[in-house]
């Protein structure tokens, strides 16, 4: 068996053209989604990463605001920037890019942002209405990840996921997405013991814990989906993930690849979160699922 590849590049597209058409939308009402990248220092893989995020906003409509900050930025002057966006009406979600130079407390810098504004869907509030099983705004990796199981012939109901790393970004919110899905639930992490063991049993493998090649063929339970979250480079250079995707695809049913999987999904994600917080800015609810206009198994590329 060849695993059939989640293409989340395509399925980002497909997104992106949703987008495109509720922005339309807004701007036929006189709003146009602002969305705000906070970016303090120089970190190179950071200035990509929000560069990606600008284009993606130009692309389908979104007006997109750069706020590039000194490595040495005071606690106190980025809080007042943090408050100034939240005053802004014309800005409707506001992204800091992590990770923040050592001298800032990203927590309290993410929850200084107006939970409403909160695109990255990590303010406290957010985090909260998540695990209540009332999300706002999703965390944007696992909300994309949500997708890519949506986008594949599936079933995510009574199926056993199991996740690899446990952390606030990606772990923990996508336990609860997936626990509000009906998905029976286990999370690894750094002390789990016999953790090939566990991964054996998982209709669904999300691997998130930032070890290239951790997963490997031994690993996985025939004919499982498997989702691969890392971003890790070869001794080379080159983009991996945590999975060892040339062995693992022999043994998976689907399979994410790295790069051209989860990440261009958390951007379109991000974007979703910033037209849907435009919509609720001017009393109109989301106005349905992103995935409803095609069919989907378009995202699956045939096995190769």
């Amino acid at each position: 068996m060849t695993a059939r590849t989640i293409d989340g590049k395509a399925l980002a597209a497909r997104i992106h053209a949703g987008i495109a058409r509720r922005v339309k939308s807004l701007q036929d009402r006189g709003v146009t989604p602002g969305l705000a990248v906070v970016l303090v220092g120089d970190d190179p893989a950071s200035a990509i990463y929000v560069r990606n995020k600008v284009r993606a906003c130009e692309a389908v409509g979104i007006r997109s605001f750069l706020v590039q900050l000194a490595d040495n930025t005071s606690r106190a002057t980025l809080l007042g920037r943090v408050a100034e966006l939240n005053a802004d009406p014309g800005v409707h979600g506001i992204l800091v890019q992590l990770p923040l130079p050592r001298h800032l407390d990203a927590r309290e810098i993410v929850d200084a942002i107006a939970f409403d504004k909160d695109v990255d869907g990590l303010h406290a509030t957010n985090a909260g209405l998540t695990l209540l099983g009332r999300p706002r705004s999703r965390s944007c990796t696992p909300y994309g990840v949500m997708m890519m199981l949506e986008s594949i012939p599936y079933p995510v109901q009574g199926c056993d996921a199991v996740l690899i790393g446990r952390s606030n970004m990606v772990g923990k919110p996508m336990a609860m997405l997936l626990l509000a899905a009906n998905a029976t639930v286990t999370m690894c992490h750094s002390a789990t013991r016999d953790l090939a063991a566990v991964t054996r049993q998982a209709d669904v493998l999300v691997a998130a814990a930032g070890r290239r090649n951790l997963v490997t063929a031994d690993m996985i339970k025939p004919g499982a989906v498997v989702i691969d979250v890392g971003t890790n480079r070869t001794p080379e250079g080159k983009l991996c993930g945590d999975v060892d995707f040339a062995e693992v695809r022999e043994i998976a049913g689907w399979i994410s690849p790295v790069p051209g999987g989860v990440g261009p999904m958390t951007v379109a994600m991000l974007l979703v979160n910033t037209v849907e917080a435009a919509e609720r800015s001017i009393g109109t609810s989301p106005q349905g699922p992103w995935l409803a206009e095609s069919d989907p198994s378009a995202a699956v590329a045939a096995p190769r």
